[in-house]
């Protein structure tokens, strides 16, 4: 598929209908949930510094660090060059470990420096998404496929090393447990080419599933 193709209304209602109909088991999980909540938002740079002030803690304690960081830079993330030149007195003074701040700073660099650049990204291939971005410090394969997703909108993203995925696909096809990778992509073979669609009901797998 195209990286012109963009995940939006239309193409998400045609992704539902195909993968109700190649995939009966999720497609009773698309009727029950409806209409897909994958709403690409968020420019590369922003969503990266995001997800770092996200990893390995809880959704209320990442928030309370977003708001005294944007604090101290007037309100919104700042710009590469800004943050970049931030001492690490202030980041951390956030609530920021030593690592994050490293990883903010290496991400600010490499789109000061248009070792990143949004407009590339938006044209690059998947593969080359997740290839540019995981040379960052901090940045892994998983940030790579949720970029890929959720600011940039690209419909065939299998994030495989996503607990959540795997946990939702064992539940879904009563799998003895969960997935491995090359697993979870041979079952995710009729999902092509809306896979990242597929992927956000499996997520909603275990929020509407009875619990075990």
């Amino acid at each position: 598929m195209s990286v012109s193709v963009r995940l939006d209304p239309t193409t998400l209602a045609r992704a539902r209908r195909t993968l109700a109909r190649r995939d009966v088991t999720l497609g009773a999980v698309i009727r029950r949930v409806g209409a897909c909540g994958l709403t690409p938002r968020g420019d590369p740079y922003r969503y990266l510094v995001r997800s770092v002030l996200y990893q390995q803690i809880s959704g209320r304690a990442a928030q309370a660090i977003e708001r005294r960081l944007c604090g101290v830079f007037g309100g919104r993330i700042p710009a590469p060059a800004r943050l970049r030149a931030a001492a690490p007195e202030p980041l951390r003074g956030c609530g920021l470990s030593r690592q994050k701040v490293a990883s903010l700073h290496a991400i600010a660099a490499a789109f000061d420096d248009r070792l990143l650049d949004a407009r590339r990204l938006r044209r690059l291939d998947d593969a080359s998404v997740v290839e540019a971005v995981t040379t960052v410090r901090g940045v892994g394969p998983w940030t790579a496929h949720m970029l890929l997703m959720f600011s940039l909108g690209r419909p065939d993203v299998l994030p495989v090393g996503d607990y959540g995925v795997r946990k939702g696909a064992m539940r879904l096809y009563q799998l003895p447990a969960l997935p491995s990778a090359t697993e979870l992509t041979a079952l995710a073979e009729p999902w092509r080419p809306w896979r990242s669609v597929a992927s956000w009901y499996l997520w909603r797998v275990l929020e509407t599933a009875v619990p075990e």
